[in-house]
């Protein structure tokens, strides 16, 4: 499309913003260079592309315009300005790249000659005798061209799209030839007027230029002397002697022979000095006067040699070298960068507020006919007090969202009185059009425009960064980082931080009174529709004020699909608040939605019609003269116009069709004519639709039909839109993209594409969309007609291309043979998270949210699920990008549910992230510590996520990770469903569910619910009746069948597991009057095969119903019906009565066959059939069993065994009955029994905690757990049938109202009808998960690492392995165990249990000794192994040998806080303020620690096992000493200054004496170095609850109490403790876990494994992950995954090894 050169003001693509491309212009020489520039884009563009994508965010283009080999398809000079002046506006960094050689290049004809100085040659040539008929037939005369002009024609141009292929070659060799002539012809006109001073040299020098020349000027006269110092590369090569003596010999004779036909010698050498001035001259004027950077190089040839190809290879490399090295330098001399990623806090809706704003920009520059219409706005934008909205409609094109984007601009203007918040939303514009994302983004930035000032600032400090990093402070300065530390990321580097911006904290500000919160800066995931509508509401009607009201402006709406505008504008009060103004556009065919804005307002609006009046402006067709003038306008912009007869065409055509886009379209058209033009009024299309297909059509015949094709259709399928470099490479990635006839894939030359883009700038958007710039269709109209057009049923090929592309993958073809062929046809990567050289980790999100819509729209759902939904990468990426909302709606997705594999696996990794939301939405690279603790219990239930697992530990480059989990205390639930009741006061009536999982809610309001199973949605069920909608009374169910009654006393039955299909079920005894009269509660239901039974409240009839006949029978009974059960086969049916009896009935004869009564005639509530047996178990309503022999059918039951209530028992309230097991449960409001039914016995009972009573349980699937809901308790209670304890609790929303046992779910279902559903062999496995009975008190570790054993104060020891993360060994103990110490060898386990001293063999398990009378309270092992020490306050400390048991000496004094010395000779101990040393070979006190210059008291000591023969010693003063106890001397090191302080129980020290820790006071970490004698702390959040010092002396960890964001946060993990890891040497954080129990002990081995006992009994173990510190050591447990064992877990209780019966050793 000819633009003249100049630039089309007023294009979409010239709006400002920083771009996110590096795209660099390639100025050559064409004929010199084509082995430099095929290096450089094999070897050096692709490599800076992937260092630009990952260390910058910035994506590369290089635009070579003579990548190809075919001079043809090389662009001509206005084409190459207009692209170099593209790079060099939109270019991220350097813009131009320049290669100048040893050759100049040959000038090519100009393109357009004005006409005065075209006449001025010719006239020249024919004084001169020279014939100009090839001139005149290569040029013609364009009125057209401003100024008019000669244009060279088309057949001059070698356009390749006009030749065929097979006669390509042959016309190429006989155009140059004819080029070559008539550039002899041009350049001799002009030496002509030169010489006869009709033109001046300077200007005679532009036609002999060549494209090097004339492009290099260009691009360096009109740059701006800071970009041509900066951004702008220029090498020079000269070459000397480049030709050999052959070749000058040659070049000699062609010169002679030249002179002799009569050219001037002058002519010959113009190259050589239009080189020389151009690199001597104007170069080196711009090195000096604006610091032009430009490398030249010189390189002498031998004579006899010339130019070789060595040489040439050894350039080349060094060139590649150099401009890589350059193109580096520049980056970071420019500090080009995206700017970094926005705060983790609602960052995907700050984004998009300031896209939209940005867009808001963009379409305002379409207004280029003031439109009447824009006063109606302003007038209803100044008028005070509206109560309606003002819709602005229209038929399409008319403009409607332009005018509102330019009304937007004018706000300010017109309210000057006020300061109005204008909120301007493109919804159909939005990358995402979901209800929930649009409500939830204008709760965002509604709340965030309004509190975006000093509110968030002072409250600030609310919200926590929880990934960023503490510091250290500088020795001796004792003062630390002003910003606390927190939780660090485990996967990340430690410069990585993430700031809290201020609009993001004020939304946590916004809460209005009456209303739940809903966070509008952090929107929980969870937040249904009419929540979120809810808030909407709420915030326009307290936010705006008179001094600052609100516009808000909606576009859009009527376009997007699922009635989602309905649902926004029905989220707005009706009528609006006085402050606000709400403008909105509809199209004039959208008639429906038009009517339902004029119901939501109609009570409001004075006016009968909404459309009459000043609440709706219509748009219709703009003024022709303002469509003339504009066309005009871009005519003039264009260096274009048209003549005066194709003038009146144009009005013509403007006066069938005067849409401001058809004139858009128009110019692109008329830009095209020339005067001479064969112009007729079919010539111009008559509609906007045709005009755009006019347009690709031209466009296929410049840019070849495949390109234009494809690349439409990928700009038209795109979500979000592409890059530029994204089109480029999917035009060269597509396998069916070949170009020029190559059968194999190539790529497509970026200077195409350029061209091609060009020639659309008029009609694309370039927007930014999550930080990177993209192109968009300015008119969903261009979507429309390219999917006519080229779509059809091709579109999910481009969708899986593109999803291709996207994935990283190569799609269709081999791409080792297309890579032989065009090297850099390879790829850039895709990986979700780009990662720097530095570490810095950037995430890719056009990737994430392009990939995701590709391979659903492409239909390839398994791969979406295998390669995204069931992926840790994505998830994080997703993540950090602020798309958690996006992920959980794509896991939670039934679409494509066919053929997904994982359902259940989705549904649990979504409740874990929406129950974490809040806490990762704050601090996203917690993510990977999330995760893995809570998918860790479950990997034997879901194998599938151990994938998921390992992708988080190979990723874990330093961190905490898992080796143990500790047990659950809790089970996440599979899925939460909330309905979207419009009437928040109804309570749940009835509820009931099927085997197949269905479950149906009857509501107090008569509507009913239904929930088909796992990843269906609640669904309000609607049955109709002589168009009369039915209200529900209850609900029942039996096996796969509901039961559903109406208030008007009728009955219908569904198959749950069948279509759905509902069956009315009627009397055919009983007319209609009858049937509405009879009352009718329901009591019971019970399905058996294609038979239903039904009872009712106080009625002593069964009715039984047919569903193959439809017929319905009654059986009568002698008292009111309680139960019905039926017999396997279908044949019998038992009635249990109120008054305790029980009738039996033959299906087939329809008669009683017989009855029987328990003794107390208590009613009848449970019949169990065991037709094994042939026997009949009756539970009467009170818990008594009768049982009853029902062999023979013919007579009555015989009663063979009765059980009563040993107590008073109140009613049963439910049972549940598990023929699997063998076993019932009755709950009762004080207990719980369970029943064994093979023998009828009581098993046991459990009675409620006190002050508690049951209102429901149920048993698990196997049996080893009920689950039980108490009165006034939130939680779903899990108790251990075998050890009585309560071991898990469920978490609930809400209080629960009843429990439903489905066939592989726990379902709970709360009062206002919201279902929490839990999987039952998670259930099992977290309760089934190995745990003492009480809280840990103290874990003690092998050497090895391999085995561990923990206390909980009981009798019991266990022993626990690392492998299998199981208890094998539980030693026993007469009483309570009160110490434990293991030998350094791990032989020996000496344990203290009710003062008898227990030494245990660790290997065999056997109590070798049992010692009584130690009186000890304590006891210690020596270094060597060999002899015990017990610790007595009371009497006598003794050392013996453990081996025999055997006293070698006493001890008088007690010594507190013992040691026993690394070389096994002393206990050292203090005794009233002094350090003493007792002999272990004769118990005397042989040293004492003493200073001559301070007498003060000894607070602290501890050995030193790397260095035995010293001790470290703290006094109170604060000074520290190493004592050598051997030669009793003693030096003085340090002394605290006042402000630290050492607090006894919490020193410690490392083996070699290099740290120290003092305290853990005042949120801080004090350490003390002495390695190099300085002090260090660190800040921490909240108070220190543990701190260990690791022995190695390389970490400390610490738990902290949780610091809460504030009263607003209500998440779980901002609530739990945490455990954090520091490395000693530089203080900086390794990682983080958030515990979710309570922590008793901390403990850290040598291999550099943290410990945590828990007060539940369980225990966790976190391995440190850091490469900086012994790297195979520190992940030595990385990868041991929880064997998981084929065995019931309820069967891996330790073996318990029994104590000696009595002490085998007695002390006096």
């Amino acid at each position: 499309m000819h633009t003249g050169g100049k630039q089309i003001h007023g294009s979409p693509l010239d709006s400002g913003f920083s771009s996110s491309c590096v795209k660099v212009y390639l100025c050559s020489n064409p004929e010199d260079s084509v082995v430099e520039r095929r290096a450089l884009r094999e070897t050096v563009f692709p490599r800076f592309r992937e260092h630009c994508r990952h260390s910058l965010g910035l994506d590369v283009r290089v635009i070579d315009p003579f990548e190809s080999s075919d001079p043809s398809l090389w662009p001509d000079e206005d084409t190459r300005q207009q692209i170099i002046q593209e790079c060099r506006r939109s270019s991220a960094g350097p813009f131009l790249l320049a290669l100048v050689g040893h050759q100049y290049g040959a000038a090519r004809l100009p393109a357009q000659v004005e006409v005065s100085e075209f006449e001025l040659l010719l006239q020249q040539c024919q004084e001169a005798g020279i014939s100009t008929q090839e001139l005149e037939k290569a040029y013609q005369r364009d009125e057209n061209t401003i100024p008019t002009s000669y244009c060279l024609r088309a057949s001059h141009r070698h356009t390749w799209f006009s030749l065929q292929a097979t006669t390509k070659k042959k016309e190429e060799s006989k155009n140059e030839a004819k080029d070559e002539e008539l550039r002899k012809l041009f350049h001799t006109a002009v030496s002509l007027c030169v010489q006869s001073g009709s033109m001046t040299p300077e200007r005679a020098k532009s036609y002999y230029r060549s494209a090097l020349d004339v492009d290099l000027r260009y691009a360096l006269e009109s740059c701006p002397e800071g970009d041509m110092a900066r951004r702008c590369l220029i090498y020079i090569h000269k070459i000397i002697n480049a030709k050999r003596e052959g070749e000058k010999g040659h070049v000699k004779k062609q010169l002679q022979s030249k002179l002799k036909d009569g050219t001037p010698l002058s002519a010959l050498s113009t190259n050589e000095k239009l080189l020389s001035e151009l690199c001597d001259s104007f170069l080196n004027h711009l090195i000096t006067s604006c610091q032009l950077l430009v490398y030249t190089l010189s390189t002498v040839c031998d004579q006899r040699h010339g130019y070789t190809s060595a040489r040439r290879r050894g350039y080349v490399e060094s060139l590649c070298q150099q401009v890589y090295c350059d193109l580096l330098q520049t980056c970071v001399s420019l500090n080009v960068s995206q700017s970094g990623e926005p705060s983790p806090l609602g960052d995907a809706l700050s984004r998009e507020q300031a896209e939209q704003e940005q867009l808001c920009d963009i379409l305002s520059q379409f207004y280029d006919i003031i439109q009447p219409e824009e006063e109606k706005v302003r007038v209803y934008v100044e008028t005070r007090y509206q109560q309606f909205p003002l819709i602005v409609t229209g038929g399409p094109c008319t403009g409607k969202t332009v005018l509102l984007a330019h009304c937007t601009q004018q706000m300010k203007s017109w309210l000057a009185d006020s300061d109005p918040v204008v909120i301007s939303f493109f919804c159909s514009l939005s990358i995402n059009a979901s209800p929930k994302h649009l409500l939830s983004s204008l709760c965002y930035q509604i709340a965030c425009r309004y509190h975006s000032d000093s509110s968030a600032k002072q409250d600030a400090s609310l919200c926590t960064d929880l990934d960023d990093s503490g510091s250290t402070t500088n020795p001796r300065e004792f003062t630390s980082s002003c910003s606390p530390a927190s939780v660090s990321d485990s996967q990340h580097e430690h410069g990585t931080k993430e700031c809290v911006s201020d609009c993001d904290q004020s939304c946590n500000l916004v809460e209005y009174p009456g209303q739940r919160q809903i966070d509008s800066g952090i929107i929980k995931p969870d937040a249904c529709l009419s929540e979120l509508k809810q808030h909407l509401s709420s915030l326009i009607s307290h936010l705006p004020s008179t001094e600052k009201p609100l516009i808000l402006i909606l576009d859009g709406l009527d376009q997007l699909k699922n009635n989602t505008g309905l649902q926004i504008m029905e989220s707005l009060p009706s009528p609006l608040p006085p402050c606000l103004k709400f403008i909105l556009t509809v199209s004039s065919n959208r008639t429906h939605f038009l009517q339902a804005i004029k119901l939501h307002y109609a009570s409001h609006i004075v006016s009968e019609d909404i459309w009459t009046g000043h609440v709706c402006v219509q748009l219709g067709p703009v003024d022709r003269k303002q469509s003339v003038q504009m066309l005009a306008s871009l005519l003039k912009r264009s260096g274009r116009r048209v003549t005066s007869g194709q003038q009146a065409l144009v009005n013509q055509a403007l006066t069938r069709c005067c849409l401001p886009l058809y004139t858009r379209l128009l110019h692109a058209h008329t830009s095209l004519w020339h005067s001479d033009s064969d112009v007729i009024e079919s010539s111009l299309p008559d509609a906007v639709h045709s005009s755009i297909s006019v347009l690709l059509d031209h466009l296929e015949q410049k840019h070849f039909s495949s390109i234009v094709a494809r690349a439409v259709s990928y700009l038209t399928l795109s979500r979000t839109g592409l890059s530029e470099a994204e089109l480029a490479d999917l035009l060269s990635s597509s396998e069916d993209s070949q170009h020029m006839g190559c059968s194999f894939k190539m790529k497509v030359p970026q200077v195409d594409v350029e061209r091609l883009l060009l020639d659309l700038k008029s009609f694309l958007i370039k927007r930014k969309v999550a930080n990177s710039q993209v192109l968009f269709w300015v008119s969903r109209h261009f979507k429309l007609v390219v999917a006519k057009r080229y779509l059809g049923t091709h579109d999910v090929r481009i969708h899986s291309e593109m999803a291709d592309y996207f994935s990283g993958e190569t799609s269709g073809v081999n791409k080792d043979a297309a890579l032989k062929t065009y090297t850099d046809t390879q790829q850039s990567s895709q990986p979700f998270v780009f990662t720097s050289i530095k570490g810095d980790s950037r995430v890719n999100v056009r990737k994430i949210l392009e990939l995701p819509y590709h391979l659903q729209q492409s239909g390839r759902w398994k791969e979406f699920e295998r390669v995204l939904l069931m992926s840790f990468e994505f998830h994080q990426a997703m993540v950090q990008a602020g798309l958690l909302g996006e992920l959980l709606t794509m896991l939670e997705t039934d679409k494509g549910s066919s053929q997904f594999k994982f359902a259940t696996e989705r549904q649990l990794l979504a409740s874990i992230l929406k129950s974490s939301a809040c806490f990762l939405q704050s601090s996203p690279l917690q993510l990977p510590t999330v995760m893995e603790t809570s998918l860790l219990p479950y990997l034997e239930v879901f194998p599938a996520l151990e994938g998921y697992v390992r992708d988080i530990r190979e990723g874990r480059e330093s961190g905490l990770g898992i080796t143990l989990c500790p047990s659950a205390p809790s089970v996440p639930h599979i899925q939460y469903l909330n309905h979207d009741n419009p009437n928040k006061d109804v309570c749940v009536r009835e509820i009931a569910g099927t085997e197949c999982g269905a479950v149906a809610e009857i509501m107090d309001d008569g509507s009913a619910w239904i929930w088909k199973g796992r990843g269906y949605n609640v669904a309000n069920l609607s049955l109709s009746c002589e168009q009369t909608e039915l209200k529900f009374a209850g609900v029942k169910g039996s096996g796969s069948f509901l039961l559903l009654s109406t208030r008007c006393n009728r009955f219908f039955v569904w198959d749950a597991a069948g279509p759905e299909k509902f069956l009315e079920v009627k009397d055919p005894f009983k007319n209609e009057h009858e049937s509405s009269q009879a009352p009718g509660n329901i009591e019971g239901f019970v399905a058996s095969q294609k038979t239903l039974s039904m009872w009712w409240k106080d009625e002593s009839f069964v009715s039984v119903f047919d569903i193959s006949s439809e017929t319905l029978t009654h059986f009568q009974c002698q008292s009111r019906v309680a139960c019905v059960v039926f017999s396997s086969d279908g044949l019998f049916m038992y009635c249990g009565q109120e008054e305790g009896m029980v009738s039996i009935f033959d299906m087939k004869m329809n008669s009683l066959l017989s009855t029987c009564s328990n003794s107390n005639h208590s009613a009848v509530t449970v019949i169990i059939l065991c037709e094994d047996k042939r026997e009949m178990a009756c539970v009467d309503r009170t818990g008594n069993v009768a049982l009853w022999d029902v062999a023979a059918n013919a007579q009555p039951p015989r009663l063979v065994k009765e059980s009563f209530s040993q107590a008073y028992s109140n009613n049963i309230l439910t049972t549940n009955y598990s023929s699997e097991i063998n076993t019932l449960l009755l709950c009762q409001a004080h207990q719980t029994s369970l029943w064994d039914t093979c023998t009828w016995e009581l098993w046991d009972q459990f009675l409620a905690p006190q002050g508690r009573a049951f209102s429901q349980a149920v048993l698990s699937h196997d049996g080893h757990l009920f689950l039980a809901l108490l009165d006034t308790c939130t939680f779903v209670l899990v108790w251990r049938v075998s050890s009585g304890q309560c071991v898990l609790s469920l978490e609930t929303n809400k209080q629960p109202h009843t429990l439903l046992k489905m066939a592989s779910d726990v379902i709970s279902v709360s009062h206002d009808g919201c279902l929490t559903a839990w999987d039952s062999e998670m259930i099992d496995c977290a309760g089934g998960a190995q745990k003492m009975g009480r809280g840990v008190k103290e874990v003690v570790v092998e050497q090895a690492g391999e085995w561990f054993y923990t206390r909980d104060g009981s009798e019991q020891v266990w022993r626990w392995s690392l492998e299998t993360g199981l208890p094998h060994v539980n030693f026993l103990h007469a009483g309570p165990v009160e110490k434990l110490q293991l030998s350094p060898n791990g032989v020996h386990l000496v344990s203290l249990s009710a003062g008898d001293i227990y030494v245990w063999r660790t290997e065999t398990g056997e109590n070798v000794l049992r010692i009584s009378g130690s009186r000890a309270t304590d006891i210690l092992i020596t270094p060597n192994n060999n002899f015990g020490v017990s610790i007595s306050q009371r009497g006598l400390s003794r050392v013996w040998k453990i081996a025999q048991g055997n006293i070698v000496c006493s001890i008088h004094p007690y010594l507190s806080d013992p040691q026993v010395s690394p070389e096994s000779t002393y206990l050292l101990g203090c005794r009233h303020g002094d350090l003493l040393a007792a002999s272990l070979w004769s118990g005397s006190i042989s040293k004492r620690f003493f200073c001559v210059e301070s007498s003060e008291q000894v607070v602290a000591f501890h050995t030193l096992s790397e260095h035995p023969e010293f001790v470290v010693v703290m006094v109170a003063s604060g000074a520290v000493y190493t004592w050598k106890v051997a030669e009793e001397t003693v030096c003085q090191h340090f002394e605290l200054p006042h402000m630290f302080h050492c607090q006894p129980q919490d020193f410690q020290m490392s083996s070699d004496g290099s740290y120290a820790l003092l305290s853990t006071e005042n949120d801080a970490i004090n350490l003390l170095n002495l390695s190099r004698v300085r002090l260090c702390s660190f800040k921490v959040e909240g108070p220190v609850i543990k701190a260990c010092l690791d022995k190695t002396g390389h970490y400390v960890a610490y738990i902290t109490s949780p610091s809460r964001l504030g009263d607003s946060c209500d998440c779980s993990l901002h609530a739990r403790p945490i455990l954090q890891v520091r490395r000693l040497s530089d203080g900086e954080k390794i990682g983080a876990v958030c515990l979710s129990k309570n922590p008793l002990t901390l403990v850290i081995c040598e291999q550099h494994c943290v410990f945590v006992g828990f007060g539940d009994g369980s225990v966790g173990v976190y391995c440190i992950s850091d490469a900086t510190v012994n790297e195979d050591e520190s992940v030595r447990y990385c990868e041991n995954w929880n064997v998981p064992l084929k065995q019931c877990p309820f069967d891996r209780e330790p073996f318990s090894l029994p104590p000696q019966a009595t002490p085998n050793i007695m002390w006096p």
